[in-house]
């Protein structure tokens, strides 16, 4: 949709921005596979302004990452403050008052007693930084054939090495299969997938905690580390809800078996399904907890693991932490998630999160939730996914070679809507998911507008994929 020539220049210290229309790209190592990808100059709220004047409404918070909305200013100003103050201070030698603050007042929402934070610059090395500590854990108890580490199929942990091991995302691994497979897996949490051929997924509760108990034992006494998980799977998967009473019998096991839970809430945490974290829904306390993305709100690179205090003064009792990053304990980062913290606190937006996200899922449903290509719709708070099927009766999922996923995405932005997509979910080749994480602070027309348009670019993008998805030269 195009909205004509913007009308705002983004002011900045020594003048005013120009919007430039024509700016040159190509120099750059591009994530995206857009030949010519707009180029984005402000924000705000939950909309994107792009130098043609095209506006989006960013219904993916970015990579499900912004929640209190673009073009906070009060954010701008608290990082300006802080970097003109104090911008690096490494913390092997220093510690920082905002960095003091935020891990005093951060704690009262994380799912511990006296936790211990441990500052990182996203989600990644956050979970780098998680493995570690488990393992120093068991180390400073004398434990030290724990080594061992469990994740789940279907899971994303981030894209280091270690953390792209950890994930089960097949389409991710595949490339770097032969670097990879040191972390072992087990099935899913998926019920609308269970026991389909190729899923690797599980629904009854009890079975998928036998099977943990069974790699547990198999492994060998003493010998697991710890067992890794998205509370509410996120990326790979959209937005899927384990089944009731999943999380106490996975806590269960864990605990019979010495086993440290990590609990990943680096796309879950801060509000995102209107708890302040998803464990929360289910009263569960991890031993280890991962944040990111919500943290900070897109504002800055920042993210933290979260330890209990049973974890954290066994490994400053013991030989200590061997680990490190050049930008760990960033003050600026501290300052901005400080500033997060306090407008997602008085602006009450988690209590947003959980409402707007059953207003969201309302009108997904009445817009497109009969859709023959709609498989379920599901979430919790402003995580909301849609899981797109050839055959709603049999799950069947559309071919890969249909590319479903990304014409919906395609017919989305064209008309001013961005969504954040998934596939591989069905057999870890096909399978089609979109997934919804717009701002808290989005608007109930918004919300409307995120239903009505991406009803018509599922139709128009599925159109086409059934079409593919009957030719028998690209059915495997």
């Amino acid at each position: 949709m195009f909205l004509g020539p913007p009308t705002r220049p983004l002011p900045r210290a020594g003048g005013l921005v120009r919007y430039d229309a024509g700016v040159t790209t190509g120099r750059v190592f591009r994530r995206t596979s857009i030949a010519d990808p707009p180029v984005a100059i402000e924000a705000h709220g939950s909309t994107i302004l792009a130098a043609d004047g095209h506006e989006y409404l960013d219904a993916a918070g970015g990579a499900i990452v912004v929640n209190v909305g673009h073009g906070r200013r009060e954010i701008a100003a608290v990082m300006a403050d802080q970097a003109g103050r104090l911008a690096y201070a490494h913390g092997s030698a220093f510690t920082t008052e905002p960095l003091e603050a935020y891990a005093r007042e951060v704690a009262v929402h994380l799912p511990f007693d006296d936790p211990a934070i441990y500052p990182v610059s996203g989600g990644s090395e956050a979970i780098e930084t998680a493995l570690k500590l488990a393992r120093a854990y068991h180390l400073a108890r004398g434990e030290t054939e724990r080594w061992i580490v469990y994740a789940r199929w279907g899971s994303y942990h981030g894209n280091t090495l270690g953390a792209l091991d950890l994930s089960g995302r097949k389409p991710l691994r595949r490339p770097y299969e032969g670097w990879l497979g040191r972390f072992r897996h087990v099935s899913a949490a998926y019920p609308y997938r269970a026991d389909l051929t190729g899923s690797d997924s599980l629904g009854s509760v009890d079975a998928l905690a036998a099977e943990l108990d069974r790699a547990f034992e198999a492994a060998g006494p003493g010998t697991v580390a710890a067992f890794v998980a998205e509370p509410i799977v996120g990326a790979t998967l959209a937005a899927v809800v384990p089944p009731n009473g999943y999380w106490p019998a996975i806590v269960d096991v864990c605990r019979r078996h010495g086993v440290l839970l990590i609990a990943d809430e680096v796309m879950t945490g801060f509000g995102r399904t209107g708890r302040w974290f998803a464990l929360d829904h289910w009263g569960v306390r991890p031993d280890i907890l991962v944040a990111a993305k919500g943290a900070s709100s897109g504002y800055w690179p920042f993210g933290f693991v979260a330890a209990s205090d049973e974890v954290h003064s066994t490994v400053t009792g013991g030989s200590g932490f061997v680990h490190g990053f050049t930008y760990s304990h960033a003050p600026v980062g501290a300052a901005v998630a400080r500033e997060v913290l306090r407008i997602l606190e008085t602006e009450s937006l988690v209590e947003a999160s959980a409402t707007k996200g059953e207003r969201l899922r309302s009108l997904a449903t009445a817009a497109f939730g009969d859709h023959p290509a709609v498989g379920e719709i599901r979430g919790r708070g402003l995580l909301v996914g849609i899981e797109l099927v050839a055959d709603r009766a049999t799950r069947e999922p559309f071919p890969r070679a249909a590319r479903v996923t990304e014409a919906v995405v395609r017919a989305a932005r064209e008309r001013g809507l961005l969504v954040y997509s998934g596939t591989g979910n069905a057999n870890g080749i096909d399978g089609d998911t979109i997934l919804l994480g717009p701002p808290f602070v989005i608007t109930d027309a918004e919300l409307e507008r995120v239903a009505t348009v991406l009803a018509e670019a599922i139709e128009v993008a599925t159109a086409a994929g059934a079409e593919v998805a009957t030719d028998p030269k690209v059915r495997t």
